[in-house]
């Protein structure tokens, strides 16, 4: 009878211990915390849209771009970027006999600069005259300032003088695209641009007398009439290398038999 009870007991403890609820060991010097509930998971943020420039991610002929994966959105080319590609670098490579299409000129950016000597009488020219060319080009200009001191024209050195912006890429294009189909044609008496203003390696520059000619601005805003000059960086080699690009780009040229 003693070794069956002892033979129960030894049975009973391992199932009592199962039942008995698991104790955790206080901290010292405290009581115990029950474990902090975890924290939810924020959700993840969408992504954001990618913007395609390069031609590779380009839809594909007859592919509109609603028909593309979402997630992407494609901007298109500007109109004179997409008829270069298309019609003018062509054209370049029959009549000049490139080797390679990379031998083909094309503009690599646009300077414009505007002259502030009213700066010196006038402070409020320092903000009239860039918040206009920021207006025609889209693009926020650099005050440029005075190198050496001049006596004469009462100009010290660090003094601001002028302003200027340069332009690459797709604001080049859409500049171009506009001072050559809209801006120099709203000219009175507009007879055409010159045909020698190259510098001998095929960049152009252009000078003009003031800002109404662009449609950008409006004809109320102008407090006073300032000229500009507009400088065309390009890759060629020569003159009329260079001539031939612009020409076929649109720019305006006057007739060689006509006088400005």
């Amino acid at each position: 009878m003693a070794e069956e009870e002892q033979q129960k007991d030894t049975t009973e403890q391992p199932e009592a211990a199962a039942k008995r609820p698991a104790r955790t060991r206080a901290p010292a010097g405290g009581t115990s915390k029950p474990a902090a509930a975890p924290r939810p998971r924020r959700a993840a943020k969408p992504a954001a849209p990618k913007v395609a420039d390069n031609a590779s991610d380009a839809a594909p002929a007859g592919e509109s771009l609603e028909q593309r994966p979402t997630g992407q959105v494609q901007r298109a080319k500007p109109r004179l970027e997409q008829r270069y590609l298309d019609e003018i670098r062509a054209a370049l490579i029959r009549e000049f006999g490139y080797a390679s299409p990379m031998q083909t000129p094309r503009p690599t950016k646009v300077v414009l600069n505007m002259g502030l000597g009213e700066a010196l009488t006038n402070a409020k020219a320092l903000e009239t005259a860039p918040a206009q060319m920021a207006a025609i080009t889209g693009q926020h200009p650099v005050i440029t300032k005075a190198k050496h001191s001049i006596a004469q024209f009462k100009i010290r050195e660090g003094m601001s003088v002028g302003c200027m912006v340069t332009l690459r890429g797709r604001r080049m294009y859409e500049f171009l695209d506009r001072l050559m189909s809209l801006s120099l044609p709203r000219i009175r008496d507009f007879r055409g641009v010159s045909r020698t203003a190259f510098d001998g390696q095929g960049n152009y520059s252009l000078g003009l007398r003031d800002q109404t000619m662009f449609p950008e601005l409006e004809y109320g805003s102008i407090d006073r009439a300032r000229g500009l000059q507009v400088t065309v960086t390009t890759t060629a080699r020569t003159d009329r290398e260079g001539f031939r690009l612009l020409e076929l780009m649109g720019m305006p040229f006057a007739r060689e038999d006509q006088t400005r």
